[in-house]
């Protein structure tokens, strides 16, 4: 089979090739698992990280991607849930150990055996990729492959982050960031609580502007003010400043939900000018996202449905990954940037 594989750590810039197209053997399923022959994979910004060694990965060579589409072809001996030929998806969540109390309280996103796709094990920037029958889901078919594909990842971790938010209708919301995530986190947002007005702060104009065209009620730059003190604002990008600006524009009792798996060194210093009267005082709250559920997983994709949320997607062949990998690197986005595999 085809695969687009990282050997090491690389830097991510025009004209370079961090991932290297090579042919490999079709994995076998094991017997609580299924072979999938991949349509589709979303790129995520992780993907950034992970080739660039600012999140560590287990092994090399290694198969990025974790927004998954494709179709079983094979199925391991004990497998109940699924049969030859359902299209499916795989997301982030990989596998966790079942036993541990995270697990048991459904919250297996935080188990210490947690493994993510095309990070711990083989991803999905390849024809085929096996995964555990627990672990995979079915697409309703309201979605194209393409437009299935970030709602395993973009869309799923949303709509955690809307969970842990507990926001009521009515409600002053903000959107730190506006990429593939962001734009589905409104779309479900303005399903979710209608009578809500959501505010979006963006470094890029086109991504400003996008957030209009999605329903958002004022747009600005992360160092903006909006009209307004907000309810909670979501943050969804890499850098440590948008904190700070959210803090400072929340209102009393307020709450900032963190959805990035990482944030960049470069402008942590920043926080310096935390001030606990300004930013902190008055019961506001900080709340963090550490990866997915299949549960956020499966009630995302119903909730999808009933919402008639679709996202906006740029293809890109297997070949091209390197591409698009670049041009979500240099911000050249506009809804969730995907792979077409097969």
């Amino acid at each position: 089979m085809k695969a687009m594989i990282l050997n090491k750590i690389s830097c991510i810039k025009e004209h370079s090739s961090p991932l290297d197209l090579v042919e490999i053997p079709i994995p076998s399923p094991k017997e609580n698992q299924v072979l999938i022959q991949v349509s589709y994979c979303g790129v995520c910004h992780t993907e950034l990280d992970e080739i660039e060694g600012r999140i560590t990965l287990i092994k090399f060579p290694i198969i990025l991607g974790h927004q998954i589409i494709g179709t079983i072809t094979k199925v391991g001996s004990k497998i109940t849930k699924f049969k030859l030929g359902e299209r499916v998806g795989v997301a982030w969540i990989f596998s966790a150990c079942g036993k541990c109390n995270f697990c048991k309280q459904g919250n297996e996103n935080l188990c210490d055996k947690f493994v993510a796709t095309g990070k711990d094990v083989n991803g999905g920037y390849a024809e085929y990729m096996v995964a555990f029958e627990n672990y995979v889901y079915s697409i309703p078919e309201f979605f194209s492959d393409p437009e299935a594909a970030p709602l395993l990842c973009a869309g799923a971790i949303g709509y955690r982050s809307i969970k842990l938010a507990q926001i009521m209708n009515d409600s002053q919301i903000g959107l730190m960031g506006f990429g593939a995530s962001a734009h589905l986190v409104l779309k479900m947002l303005n399903y979710l609580y209608p009578n809500s007005k959501v505010f979006v702060f963006a470094r890029n104009e086109k991504e400003r502007l996008f957030s209009i065209d999605c329903g958002a009620v004022w747009s600005g730059n992360i160092t903006h003010q909006p009209p307004n003190k907000l309810d909670v604002i979501i943050d969804t990008t890499p850098v440590w400043t948008p904190i700070i600006k959210s803090l400072g524009n929340l209102k009393k009792g307020g709450k900032l939900v963190i959805n990035a798996i990482r944030k960049e060194d470069k402008d942590k210093d920043y926080l310096q000018k935390i001030s606990y009267k300004d930013h902190l005082w008055m019961e506001k709250e900080i709340k963090s996202v550490a990866n997915v559920t299949s549960m956020d997983v499966l009630e995302f994709l119903e909730l999808a449905v009933k919402a008639s949320i679709k996202p906006e997607v740029q293809l890109y062949s297997l070949e091209e990954a390197n591409k698009a990998l670049f041009d979500l690197k240099n911000k050249n986005i506009r809804g969730a940037k995907v792979l077409k595999i097969n």
